[in-house]
């Protein structure tokens, strides 16, 4: 073989063998908001390329329902991605862990120590699953009530609500002022939701809220469920942005900066995506005053798809994503506080995500989302509830009434 032959046969080799090498990981997430959320999704992937030579990282966004919806999809067939993006919970992983989705991952918390490298709250909801440990999560937020500065000036408002009677109060003077408190999006359900947990942790006290939302106390005998709902009536009919049921949470935060409503109830990334699309200094945070100090909030976790043939991979990039120097990098960018023990905020913060950073550690203790705690099933029909009673089509009593119906037909 002459020496032009041997090197187009060495050639050949080398070609075949990085061909061999090559190989794609699929990450499903939902389409953040934020442009540097996004931006730090493409980081992560690029690095992670840079470190794993013929590796390819693709990361698929999708809009938060068209992301479930593949998700289910997923789960009943043979493909799939390698990792994807899900809520912790029953109502929200969990559906995809009981589906078989998910993959058990204790093995690799323990190879990688991330039991030992994460918070305590972000970790809570990895063993809730039954046995095993399932995601991991990459952020946990805490969400709260963001008010626009001047329209609370214009309003009489001098100083930010510390209980739920002067967050009413507020809304009255907001109104009287010809300004709607709160602008909500209500056609994707989960929007509105986040008043209606609050207003039930401030009802009913965190005790009997827990046994609520676990299903183990009986919503129409519970005096402080109708007055939640009650209440959750007398925000949808005078106190909310309107028309919101036909709105998204997308249009409701463009309706939020364009002053057409004082205040939203939302989480601590919000503070990014007000500094890409308005004047930060224009706006402040406080938590909800429910009256119990809890912090309403909840975790993402990357999971490992129980269809990959790649979740050595896998687990490698989830273990980078959330790796000191990654979380470093990246601080502030999915929320206040990351999700790994040693990375603080950097001294050059924005003062709300300082802010932000006082909230979590005032607060003594957290609830989750209405659904993260319920199973699917229960979550759809608290949906259909609270929007029901926001629009005024049945009376507080009769709400109570549908969820216990509902709830005891399921164990039946």
């Amino acid at each position: 073989m002459n020496s032009f032959a041997r090197l187009l046969a060495t050639s050949v080799v080398v070609v075949a063998a990085t061909t061999a090498q090559a190989e794609d990981l699929t990450v499903w997430t939902i389409s953040y908001s934020a442009e540097s959320q996004v931006k730090a999704l493409h980081t992560a992937a690029e690095n992670f390329e840079k470190s794993h030579p013929g590796v390819n990282v693709e990361i698929v966004m999708r809009g938060v329902d068209e992301h479930k919806t593949a998700l289910r999809v997923a789960a009943g067939s043979d493909r799939g991605p390698d990792v994807y993006m899900s809520w912790a919970g029953l109502g929200l992983g969990g559906e995809y862990v009981k589906a078989g989705l998910s993959k058990d991952i204790t093995a690799d918390y323990a190879k990688y120590g991330w039991n030992d490298r994460l918070t305590g709250p972000s970790l809570a909801f990895s063993k809730s699953y039954g046995p095993g440990q399932h995601g991991m999560p990459f952020r946990f937020s805490g969400e709260g009530v963001y008010y626009n500065k001047a329209m609370f000036e214009k309003a009489g408002i001098t100083q930010e609500p510390k209980t739920y009677d002067e967050l009413v109060e507020a809304a009255k003077k907001l109104k009287a002022a010809g300004i709607p408190a709160f602008t909500f999006g209500g056609s994707v359900n989960w929007h509105l939701m986040r008043l209606m947990d609050e207003i039930l942790e401030t009802t009913c006290g965190a005790e009997v809220h827990d046994q609520l939302k676990s299903m183990q106390v009986d919503w129409s005998k519970t005096e402080c469920v109708t007055k939640a709902f009650a209440e959750m009536k007398m925000w949808g009919q005078n106190y909310i942005l309107s028309p919101f049921m036909g709105v998204d949470q997308k249009q409701s935060f463009t309706l939020f900066l364009a002053k057409r409503a004082a205040m939203m109830l939302e989480g601590d990334w919000l503070v990014s995506q007000i500094k890409e699309g308005g004047n930060v200094d224009d706006y402040d945070v406080f938590p909800f005053p429910n009256g119990t100090g809890r912090l309403y909030g909840f975790a993402e976790y990357f999971y490992i798809s129980s269809k990959t043939k790649k979740s050595e991979l896998a687990a490698e990039f989830i273990n980078s994503f959330t790796s000191t120097e990654f979380q470093t990098q990246i601080a502030g960018v999915f929320g206040a506080l990351s999700v790994n023990k040693e990375v603080k905020l950097k001294d050059d913060a924005l003062a709300m995500h300082k802010e932000w950073t006082e909230i979590f550690a005032k607060a003594t203790g957290t609830f989750v989302n209405g659904d993260q705690a319920f199973p699917l099933d229960v979550t759809t029909e608290y949906f259909r509830v609270i929007n029901d009673v926001a629009a005024a089509r049945i009376e507080p009593q009769a709400a109570a009434a549908a969820m216990q119906t509902f709830i005891g037909n399921r164990k039946k």
